[in-house]
């Protein structure tokens, strides 16, 4: 489809017909194999992107080729009107590894997000009357472009142009506990925390933080939602990232990494908070079809085997070491943060400069805030591939930084 165009070609045809909503590099990629991907001009570049954290287990990898060959050939979709085995198998996966008794399924992060806060309000209305509705997310969180989810995203810059927004919400910052206990009250159905926020610039909550909200939602009656659309499923070394801190949320929110590129969301629950949606309360008709969950189950099989997340851990510790080594050498200031696979590295100057540059030799990262290189590097990348990432970005900084 469209084969033999240059890049430049298909930039030009893709202006002429695709809505203007991303601002896209001059970069179209047709192949991957591993943590490496091909350009339409056979250029080949280690991808530390990851499709933002959604291709977790890299290009290719033969229990996600093999779960979408095997279902292809049986059936693709069905109704949500009729029980669907492949569902019920990775709902039960995603409660055996979790705190969750029951999970909806859906296509997105924004819609797994959509529906954790109709779960949130439809419960606090139930158990306590119509008074208790107000959603509490933090400032410079990223919730997704529903209005809802963007509303509950704590950055102006993306509600800009989008008013009225939906009525209810309000932000704290991060980590402030003063101003969370302050927030809190009586009419609070529900905070909505990324235990570590990646969009806004890699900044992770902290254990006495997140075990302040824990409190509150207990003292107050409202639930704990932990969105780990982008930092779940093994990014930090853990199957989910608030094990860290101990901390258990009432709702969590899943997808990117859960299909390995296929599309799927996941609002998990426990059974209490689940129990407040009933039939018609909520629904998505492609939500958890066979397809997107039988390679769902494949996913979590590969991440659940023995040792597969130790070794994620001590790999990512070497990535890091390798950055923050980098960081001191070219006395970037701030440290790098983050855990796992999601690491930023702030950069006082010469982020997007960077981005191309490393682009340029063959490295394929990103640059969030205008200053903050993001890196999302496959799970499965090889201590050598993380040598060669470590390489061109030294050289790229010793080209360019005075």
């Amino acid at each position: 489809m469209l084969e033999g165009l240059s890049t430049a070609e298909l930039v030009a045809k893709g202006q002429a017909v695709v809505m203007n909503t991303y601002g896209r590099l001059p970069l179209a990629l047709v192949r991957g194999e591993g943590s490496w991907v091909w350009d339409v001009e056979g250029t080949r570049y280690l991808d530390f992107v990851t499709g933002l954290a959604v291709n977790s287990l890299g290009y290719g990898h033969p229990a996600i080729v093999q779960a979408i060959q095997k279902q292809a050939k049986e059936i693709l979709h069905t109704s949500n009107l009729y029980w669907i085995p492949n569902q019920i198998a990775l709902a039960e996966r995603l409660a055996e590894s979790s705190f969750a008794s029951k999970v909806f399924f859906c296509n997105s992060g924004a819609e797994a997000n959509e529906a954790a806060i109709k779960l949130a309000r439809k419960y606090a209305k139930k158990k306590y009357g119509e008074d208790k509705f107000e959603i509490i997310s933090l400032k410079n969180s990223f919730h997704g472009r529903t209005l809802a989810t963007l509303t509950a995203t704590g950055q102006t810059k993306y509600q800009q142009g989008f008013a009225p927004l939906p009525e209810g919400f309000s932000y704290v910052e991060i980590n402030n506990l003063g101003e969370l206990k302050e927030r809190v009250n009586e009419k609070t159905a529900a905070l909505l925390i990324e235990p570590i926020q990646g969009e806004g610039g890699v900044f992770p909550a902290s254990e006495e933080f997140l075990r302040a909200a824990r409190e509150l939602c207990d003292q107050y009656g409202a639930l704990l939602i932990f969105d780990e659309v982008q930092v779940g499923l093994g990014r930090t070394g853990k199957l989910f990232a608030h094990e860290w801190s101990g901390v258990a949320p009432d709702i969590m929110t899943l997808a990117k990494a859960l299909g390995g590129g296929v599309p799927i969301g996941a609002m998990l629950a426990g059974e209490e908070a689940a129990a407040a949606f009933q039939p018609g309360d909520h629904a998505s008709t492609f939500g958890g079809n066979p397809l997107a969950t039988a390679v769902g189950c494949a996913v979590l099989d590969v991440m659940r085997q023995p040792g597969f997340l130790e070794d994620v851990r001590e790999r990512a510790l070497y990535f890091r070491q390798g950055l923050e080594h980098l960081a001191e050498k070219y006395k970037t200031g701030e440290s790098v943060r983050g855990q796992g696979f999601i690491l930023g590295w702030p950069l006082p100057k010469l982020g997007g400069e960077v981005v191309q540059l490393c682009r340029e030799r063959g490295l394929l990262v990103n640059c969030i805030g205008g200053k903050t290189l993001r890196f999302l590097p496959p799970l499965t990348v090889s201590k050598e591939e993380i040598d060669q990432a470590l390489g061109i970005l030294d050289r790229v900084l010793s080209e360019n930084w005075k």
